[in-house]
């Protein structure tokens, strides 16, 4: 370093930091950072240390490498007793630290510590605090840099300095306010009794007030709980109830310094002969001048260590009461020997009336709010129930609509699909009653009449397998079935089927069989109705494609076409009973919505899966059916 105007450098940012940093911490923080920086060290470390010397009060403390690390508590114990020990030198040089003599270093350093370099801060004629600059490896220090370290140190000792300058400014202030505070509190405990304080703060600013006004050195209210919350005094006057005493709160002033706290100091009544006294004398107070006067009374025979007489000789205590009933009592003491006056007494009475008042309004408070809580708890049960009935109901409504739907959807299709074939199979009758019909006509007539009855017949059995399938009474007949080829059969009678639309089926499998162990009939019904469905929503002269493969023992079978599409909605209800898609009716394009509802029951009875996806296009959409299906069958998944 250039030792003057590097080190004069160094001292301006220390007392920009000084100026502009929020807190004492990061102050020494910062100052540690650009030390360390412009000496060019593994840490730096500043102490600074209270003005007994035997305590830290604030550590700064910066590391070069997160990645080499030093214990720091044991680090700050020894650089502080380093300091002391070099207190009469301006500073302590170790240039290896380990190896030297114990006797020398005086103190044990962490081992992580090659070499050091400190110099101990002195303010007001004492040590503030000790700098250190510390490096892994042994190095040796030059001249230049011990002397500009010392030229840092006495920046780093004002710096120090100043932080205790506005410590002690900071604790003036505070002394300021709480004088203030005390003052505030003695113009508001009238309003504070009659406020909706809490009943904590209301014993500790009427506790405190009464004791500035009589200049008492002690005070404290006790509360009572008794065992039977129907007591009243008046009623047994000589009868000592059964009750728990409570120290709420207590104020003692000793050498000019106050305390104001809550004790919760807790004893049965039977433990304390004062207390029993009060409430045999009440409503009257319990009065005692000296020591003297507590003999005279016998109020010597008190043993609970809370009142300590000893100490304490002047006593007055007076009960908080409320129609009769004894709340606690208001305590105040002298450790000398005083004769309580009447305006004294007067005093007590009327803070001891409010304290009773703020007693009453909070047990009334906490058991309006109690009465509040519990029927807000159930209101909210209540409105939590109805709620989940409305949520309920809701759906059973939304459910019954979507329901009702159905079944007009249903019986309207039913409508159409049974009526057609019996309106065409009564007319065929008619036809066939007519005298001298040919043999010809006769023919045709019956025909109709058979194709109708099969197309009645066919209705009536998918209605009766898809019921057999959903209440698993449908049989299985596992067989091997070369899928292969009856995929080609049924394409093949279908092109013949759908040629006046103009379709045409491809079908691509591997050259070699298909085979899987299935259920014969109720694949080839899937596939007729999946072909059925495809020969029906595509467009003509349009082609459907039909795939087969081997895939993660299974086969994959993919039936193909292009047509309007599904719409997303359709496409979560395409498997369900009764369900067509949009405009279907108004195509006039025939079905029942058994079709689909049909295939999702057969593929679930031969333990297969079955998917549907709708892909827009070129101004129509691709619709596939993807069937996965077990290449054996495991009759433990049926």
């Amino acid at each position: 370093m250039q030792h003057q105007q590097e080190s004069a450098h160094l001292g301006y940012q220390i007392n920009q930091i000084i100026l502009n940093a929020c807190d004492d911490q990061t102050r020494l923080q910062k100052i540690a950072q650009i030390l360390g920086e412009a000496f060019q060290v593994d840490w730096c470390t500043i102490i600074m240390t209270s003005q007994q010397q035997n305590t830290v009060q604030s550590v700064g403390h910066w590391c070069a490498n997160s990645d080499i690390t030093v214990p720091l508590q044991p680090l700050l114990l020894s650089l502080k007793q380093l300091a002391l020990a070099y207190a009469e030198s301006q500073n302590f040089v170790f240039d290896n630290v380990q190896a030297t003599s114990a006797q020398a270093l005086t103190v044990q350093l962490p081992r992580e510590v090659g070499s050091i370099l400190g110099i101990p801060l002195w303010y007001d004629g004492k040590i503030s605090g000790v700098v250190s600059f510390i490096r892994a490896q042994p190095y040796c220090w030059s001249e230049e840099e011990i002397e500009s370290a010392l030229t840092v140190a006495t920046s780093v000792a004002i710096a120090i300095a100043q932080i205790t300058q506005n410590r002690l400014i900071a604790s003036l202030q505070q002394q300021v306010e709480t004088s203030a505070q005390y003052q505030t509190l003695i113009n508001q405990i009238t309003m504070a009794s009659r406020s909706s304080l809490d009943l904590n703060q209301i014993f500790q600013l009427a506790l405190f007030r009464t004791a500035q006004a009589l200049k008492v050195e002690r005070g404290f209210i006790i509360t009572l709980k008794y065992t039977d919350p129907r007591f009243k005094v008046h009623q047994q006057q000589k009868k000592i109830p059964k009750a728990t005493a409570t120290v709420a709160c207590e104020w003692q002033c000793s050498n000019s310094e106050t305390a104001n706290y809550l004790s919760n100091t807790q004893f049965p009544i039977s433990e304390s002969w004062l207390c029993q006294q009060a409430l045999l004398n009440f409503p009257q107070p319990i009065i005692i001048n000296s020591q003297e006067d507590s003999l005279k009374l016998n109020f010597a025979q008190e043993t609970n260590p809370i009142f300590d007489f000893q100490a304490w000789p002047a006593l007055a205590m007076l009960p908080l009461e409320n129609q009769g009933t004894v709340l606690g009592f208001i305590v105040l003491q002298h450790s000398r020997a005083h004769p309580w006056q009447e305006d004294e007494l007067a005093l007590l009475e009327l803070v001891g009336t409010q304290v009773s008042t703020a007693i009453i309004q909070s047990q009334t408070l906490r058991q309006v709010q109690s009465l509040v809580d519990e029927r807000t708890a159930q209101l909210q049960r209540s409105l939590e129930v109805q709620a989940k009935l409305y949520e309920k109901t809701r759906q059973q409504i939304d459910q019954l609509r979507q329901l009702n739907q159905l079944k007009d959807e249903f019986v309207s299709t039913m409508n159409h699909e049974l009526r057609t074939p019996l309106t065409s199979m009564s007319l065929a009758i008619r036809m066939l009653r007519q005298p001298g019909l040919t043999a010809e006509r006769q023919a045709k007539y019956l025909d109709i009449l058979e194709q109708q009855c099969s197309q009645e017949i066919n209705l009536i059995n998918d209605l009766l397998k898809l019921q057999e399938l959903e209440s698993h009474k449908a049989l299985l007949n596992v067989e091997s079935v070369n899928l292969t080829a009856q995929l080609k059969n049924i394409a093949r009678s279908f092109e013949d089927k759908w040629t006046e639309k103009g379709l045409t089926f491809t079908v691509n499998v591997p050259k070699t069989p298909l085979m899987l162990q299935t259920d014969a009939e109720s694949l080839h019904r899937i596939v007729q109705e999946l072909l059925t469905n495809a020969g029906k929503y595509s467009e003509p002269n349009s082609k459907v494609d039909i795939q087969a493969r081997h895939q993660n023992n299974q086969i994959v079978l993919q039936i193909a076409n292009r047509g309007s599409g599904i719409s997303a909605e359709d496409v979560a209800h395409i498997f369900d009973k009764f369900r067509r898609g949009q405009g279907v009716t108004q195509q006039a394009i025939q079905g029942t919505g058994l079709g689909l509802a049909l295939v999702k029951c057969l593929v679930q009875h031969i333990n297969g899966a079955i998917a549907v996806s709708s892909t827009a296009s070129d101004g129509s959409s691709e619709v596939c059916f993807t069937l996965t299906l077990p290449l054996t069958f495991d009759q433990a998944q049926t």
